[in-house]
């Protein structure tokens, strides 16, 4: 039977207490429904409670079938009410404890405020491909699919005292070679089979006779020598000192007070040494031994951002993201499991990494869209790190050049008074080069067409590009859309290929030549004449950074390097790293990417940035279309003239009387923010509203649309005061992957409990068969 741990608290035993007389372990069964939103009680069996802990993976019985769970409570009675006798026990343990008390009550809160299945928000807290999983065959029989991700043992060996003196038989010539090849140091059994052939044997024979020393050693897969500690602390601005002296004061604050924990804006401009801070106060955590988590966009986690870290904090750092291989990423959780590594970097999954005496959380480039969660659970990291930071006596660190509507909200930046408590807000107005930022120039591109120019590299990008690579500098060039082309056009009919799955047009690719949807990957090979009305007139529209490349290489002198860095450059395992690598050892050259290349990225001999459509995102259907291009902008501005050189910016555009264009080439936030608070307060939209999207998705078009009705219909006559329902409607992209897609789109006060209100109405619901439908709480994407 299911119970409420919060409900119990006068049977639930304290961790300490846990192995001394548990009979009940509280189970969350690893099935992803809404319907399961409590853990259940389970008897356990006087062989297994010697071993139960909280945060055990568990194999248990429910509803006539076999079940994986995870242990979230024990206690001495069952709060279901049943006779023991009736209370099903625990059939096998299968793991270790995964996670402790703290991750218990952060998922729990996470499945409330993001309307989650409580098995997907405790698995958060789970080892990469670590758990088992149970799938069903045709036969309908169960089967446990052990973990694919373990720990990989390596034998080393060495020599004993004795080994050393060790002079074998004239005819164990293996042995012989055994021992003069670790005369040089301890090696792998595997690193000594390159120099001896099959060792095996002669290992095991001296291994008996003590002559050698076996020693197994966890390998942590995909792990680069990181060295010791080698960066120099730099000498720091005053915007830095005051910034640190803030975090510390933060720091300072007792763990265990009930009062909310520090939260604190640290708004600094591009190059403003905002990294310096986190290395610096994560180094005050560490001597005081605790441990932090840094959280970096996945598009920034770059080879260079990561090495920042290990050099100044050596083995002590482990990496989290999804680039890594099940295994690799396993190694990374265990090693901070086992309390070898103390700081986690990582993307925002690494959130949830089981770091004791969590002391400081530093979120980089807060304001990105990537740390809200895509799929179950939806969650904001932001919002969630928060919480963490509450439950764990935490501070959290946000950093940014360009910080979200809402942070400055929460600042009281934003004409409105913040909502308690408010964040800190610590100013970096300085870079650490003593620099100015660079001047931004804005091209009309209008103006360049009406010129006679039909290239989309205006006349002064051009000759600035020139100019940059015969100095032997750097430039970046960026290009917010991948591919050849966006489109390929029969002038005749007006015939666009489309993708069969998505309700969009299909990517024009020239190297190799195909037809690609960027949503689910299909791909049809260019046609030689229009599928429709057979003509030979096909004309490829709207350029994307295939196109720009090759535009780019007729304009620079032959040989210059041209990386291009996007989606399909960096496939691949280690492709950021590799291109990255390519544009660092070039003499000069030029960087071309997507909005990968806008952050993350510090190269000294960087001195010139240049965006070649600015407006792209302009276009969007989005509220936040304006704050994001802006930010875009501002931070690939930041990447030129870094260090002693001065930087320039060319932003071409189509539409330079926009107030983001505007704001970014003058360096003023304040001119986006007066038009930005004003629309959206009055339009309700975050940060002075909250919204919840509910979307409705399945392959039958009329099943979907008929679903998303019969939600408005239960939703709408219980709307309170202030609250608005839209739609429901197709969404903008009505049809993804195959599946039709509709919406309805909540809007509630800023303060509004979402979650509470609409949890409850939509279990009225009855859900279709073939219909899917899904809540995101605080939505970044609506499309």
């Amino acid at each position: 039977m299911p119970r409420d741990t919060k409900d119990s608290e006068s049977t639930v035993l304290p961790p300490e207490q846990h192995s001394l007389r548990a009979r009940y372990a509280q189970v969350v069964l690893d099935i992803p429904t809404r319907a399961l939103d409590s853990a259940f009680d389970y008897a356990v069996p006087s062989e297994l409670a010697a071993s139960v802990r909280l945060g055990c993976s568990v194999l248990v019985d429910f509803a006539n079938r076999p079940a994986l769970g995870y242990i979230v409570g024990l206690s001495s009675e069952a709060a279901c009410g049943l006779e023991d006798s009736r209370i099903k026990p625990v059939r096998e343990l299968l793991s270790t404890p995964l996670f402790e008390d703290t991750a218990v009550a952060l998922a729990f809160w996470i499945a409330r405020e993001y309307l989650a299945p409580l098995s997907d928000c405790v698995r958060l807290f789970t080892p990469p491909g670590g758990t088992a999983k149970l799938k069903k065959d045709a036969a309908g029989t169960w089967t446990m699919v052990r973990p694919q991700a373990r720990a990989v043992d390596d034998r080393w060996v060495r020599l004993s005292e004795a080994g050393r003196e060790y002079d074998p038989p004239g005819n164990a010539s293996r042995q012989r070679a055994v021992i003069e090849a670790l005369r040089f140091g301890e090696m792998r059994v595997q690193d000594l089979a390159l120099s001896v052939e099959n060792p095996a044997s002669a290992v095991q024979s001296l291994e008996k006779r003590g002559m050698l020393l076996v020693e197994h050693r966890q390998r942590v897969r995909g792990s680069k020598a990181s060295g010791a500690r080698a960066e120099a602390i730099q000498n720091l601005t005053s915007g830095q000192r005051q910034a640190l002296e803030t975090v510390y004061e933060a720091l300072d604050t007792n763990p265990a007070s009930p009062s909310p924990h520090p939260v604190i804006l640290l708004d600094g401009v591009t190059g403003s040494g905002k990294t310096e801070v986190y290395l610096q106060a994560i180094g005050r955590v560490l001597e005081e031994g605790g441990s932090a988590c840094v959280l970096v966009p996945e598009i920034s986690l770059t080879p260079q951002t990561v090495s920042r870290f290990r050099s100044r904090f050596g083995e002590e750092v482990a990496v989290l993201h999804s680039r890594l291989s099940a295994g690799e990423r396993f190694d990374q959780w265990e090693l901070v499991r086992s309390g070898r590594a103390h700081v986690v970097v990582g993307a925002r999954s690494a959130l949830f990494a089981p770091l004791k005496k969590l002391r400081l959380i530093v979120i980089d480039e807060e304001h990105e869209a990537s740390y809200k969660q895509g799929s179950s659970p939806r969650y904001a990291s932001r919002r969630v790190a928060i919480q963490r930071a509450e439950l764990c006596g935490a501070v959290v660190l946000l950093g940014s050049a360009t910080p979200s509507l809402e942070s400055l909200y929460a600042a009281g930046l934003c004409g409105k008074t913040a909502p308690p408590p408010p964040f800190t807000h610590v100013v970096l107005p300085e870079r650490v080069s003593g620099r100015p930022l660079p001047p931004v120039e804005v091209v009309d591109l209008t103006a360049e067409f009406h010129a006679g120019n039909k290239s989309m590299y205006s006349h002064v990008l051009k000759e600035a590009l020139r100019q940059t690579v015969e100095r032997g500098d750097k430039a970046v060039v960026l290009l917010n859309k991948r591919g050849f082309a966006s489109v390929l056009l029969c002038r005749d009919c007006g015939f666009v290929p489309s993708c069969q799955q998505c309700d969009t047009s299909l990517t024009f690719h020239q190297h190799p030549a195909r037809l690609l949807c960027h949503y689910c990957d299909a791909h049809a090979p260019v046609p030689p004449v229009c599928p429709e009305c057979g003509s030979p007139y096909l004309k490829q529209l709207g350029p994307g950074t295939q196109y720009a490349a090759d535009q780019l290489a007729d304009i620079l002198p032959p040989g210059t390097p041209i990386v291009r860095m996007d989606a399909d450059t960096t496939r691949l395992k280690d492709g950021h790293e590799k291109r990255l690598e390519e544009f660092a050892a070039a003499r000069s050259g030029v960087l071309l990417g997507t909005q990968m290349i806008a952050k993350g990225l510090d190269f000294a001999d960087v001195t010139l940035a240049g965006v070649l459509i600015a407006d792209l995102a302009l276009k969007f259907p989005d509220f936040r279309a304006a704050e994001r291009t802006w930010q875009l902008l501002e931070q690939v501005a930041g990447r030129a003239g870094r260090a002693e050189k001065d930087g320039r910016v060319i932003v071409q555009t189509y539409w330079p009387e926009h107030v983001a264009i505007r704001a970014a080439a003058s360096h003023d936030r304040s001119l986006l923010l007066r038009e930005e608070c004003t629309e959206r307060a009055a339009l309700n939209y975050p940060p002075f509203g909250r919204l919840a999207n509910i979307l409705v998705w399945g392959k039958d078009r009329e099943a979907v649309r008929a679903q998303a009705l019969q939600i408005a219909e239960v939703l709408r006559p219980h709307l309170r005061a202030g609250w608005q329902l839209l739609g429901p409607s197709p969404c903008i992209l009505s049809k993804r992957q195959g599946s039709y897609r509709w919406h309805l789109l909540l809007k509630a006060p800023a303060h509004a409990d979402l979650p509470g209100w609409l949890g409850p109405l939509l279990k009225e619901t009855r859900d279709r068969p073939g219909v899917n439908r899904a809540v995101d709480i605080d939505p970044q994407d609506m499309m």
